[in-house]
C-alpha cells in the first residue's frame, strides 16, 4: 500500500457528494483507481427527476484486467446533508462521510490492493444513492460481474453483521372540509382524523426476534392545516418501521388503523436480511438498512465496516484512525477466508 488511507479519506470527504450530487467524487475515484492499475468502468445511474441536480451520476467499478472477481468490496459514494469539510487530530478523522462511508472507501481500496498482490481475484464497486433510493445499487444489480461474494461496507464497528433490519415507509394522508374553527360542525378536520390514525398505529404490537431485537416504529414527518382558527382539509404523516421479518402483518395493521379515516401509500420497503458468521470474528446486528438487498446478483453478501453508526448522520461524524487501519486488515482476512473455504 503506497498511499495514506487517512489522507485519501480526507480528500474524499472534501468532495461534496450529498445524494444526487455524486458526480465529482465518482470522477475522482475513477481516476484514482485507474492510476493504481485497476480497469475502471462507470455504470450510469439515472438522476432522480425531482432532485433538481444536473450532476452526472454513476457507479464506479474497478477490477484487475481479464479477471472475474471472486469477491467484491462495495460501499456508497453519497452522503446525507449538510456538507461538513474534513479535519483531523491525533486519533480521529472528522467530517461528513468520515465513517459513512468515505473512510470505508479508503479502507476497501487499500484492502483490494493487498488482495491483488496476494493473488485474490478482487473487485471494487462504489455506488450512488444509498442514502436516498439505492438507485446505484439497483443499477449495478443489472450488470453483475460474476463474483461469488460481496462485502458491503457500512459502519459496524469492524464487526460482522449477523443481520440488518429492513425498512417499511408509509405515507398517510387524510382529507376533510375547511371551516371556521368557531363552527366545527360546518367542517371536517383532516388533522383530527390523522391524529386518531397515528394513535392507532402507535398501539400496533410489533414483532421481535430473540437474536435480532424488536421491530421499531417512528412517526418522522407530519404536516397539515393553515392556522389555529381554521379547520384543516388536509393532513399528512410519514411513518417508518424497522423490520425484523416479513412486512405483511404490519402493512395490514397500518391499513386497518387508517380504514375509514385516511389513505395509506407504502412508499418504500427494504427487506430484512441475515448474514453468515465467520469463526473467531466479532459480530453485531445492524438496526439500519443498507444496499445489500439490491445487490443479490453480486454474490453472497456480508456487512462489515469501520466506524460507529451512532455518529453517522450527525454533526459529530468521525472515524478513529486506528479503526480505519484495522478495517483494511479485516477486509483482507475476511476475503481470503471466503475464497479459500
Amino acid at each position: 500500500m503506497s498511499f495514506d488511507p487517512v489522507q485519501l479519506t480526507r480528500r474524499l470527504i472534501d468532495i461534496e457528494s450529498i445524494s444526487y450530487n455524486e458526480g465529482a467524487v465518482g470522477v475522482f475515484l475513477s481516476e484514482f483507481l485507474a492510476e493504481r492499475g485497476f480497469v475502471v468502468e462507470k455504470m450510469a445511474v439515472e438522476q432522480h427527476r425531482e432532485s433538481g441536480s444536473t450532476s452526472e451520476r454513476f457507479n464506479v467499478y474497478g477490477c484487475v484486467s481479464g479477471q472475474i472477481p471472486d469477491v467484491v468490496l462495495s460501499t456508497h459514494t453519497d452522503t446525507v446533508p449538510p456538507f461538513i469539510p474534513s479535519s483531523e487530530d491525533k486519533d480521529f478523522i472528522y467530517g461528513r462521510g468520515a465513517c459513512d462511508a468515505k473512510g470505508i472507501i479508503a479502507a476497501q481500496i487499500a484492502a483490494a490492493e493487498k488482495l491483488r498482490e496476494q493473488g485474490v481475484r478482487v473487485g471494487l464497486l462504489f455506488v450512488a444513492g444509498e442514502e436516498r433510493d439505492s438507485a446505484g445499487a439497483k443499477a449495478a444489480n443489472l450488470h453483475p460481474r460474476g463474483s461469488r461474494f460481496l462485502i458491503n461496507g457500512e459502519p459496524t464497528d469492524n464487526r460482522l453483521a449477523l443481520a440488518s433490519k429492513g425498512t417499511l415507509r408509509a405515507v398517510i394522508k387524510a382529507g376533510g372540509k375547511m371551516a371556521h374553527s368557531a363552527y366545527p360542525e360546518l367542517g371536517d378536520s383532516a388533522i383530527h382524523k390523522l391524529v386518531e390514525v397515528l394513535h392507532r398505529i402507535l398501539a400496533i404490537p410489533l414483532p421481535m426476534l430473540d437474536d435480532v431485537g424488536p421491530s421499531t416504529l417512528n412517526i418522522g414527518l407530519m404536516s397539515g392545516g393553515y392556522a389555529p382558527n381554521v379547520i384543516s382539509d388536509h393532513a399528512e404523516a410519514q411513518v417508518m418501521v424497522r423490520l425484523v421479518g416479513p412486512s405483511e402483518e404490519i402493512r395490514s395493521a397500518i391499513e386497518a388503523a387508517a380504514a375509514g379515516l385516511a389513505s395509506v401509500d407504502f412508499a418504500l420497503e427494504i427487506p430484512f436480511r441475515r448474514f453468515r458468521a465467520i469463526e473467531g470474528l466479532p459480530t453485531m446486528v445492524a438496526a439500519f438498512t443498507t444496499d445489500v438487498p439490491w445487490l443479490d446478483n453480486w454474490g453472497e453478501p456480508l456487512l462489515l465496516g469501520p466506524g460507529s453508526i451512532h455518529v453517522a448522520h450527525t454533526p459529530y461524524e468521525k472515524l478513529a484512525k486506528k479503526e480505519l487501519f484495522e478495517a483494511i486488515d479485516l477486509y483482507v482476512e475476511v476475503a481470503r477466508r471466503l475464497v479459500s473455504a
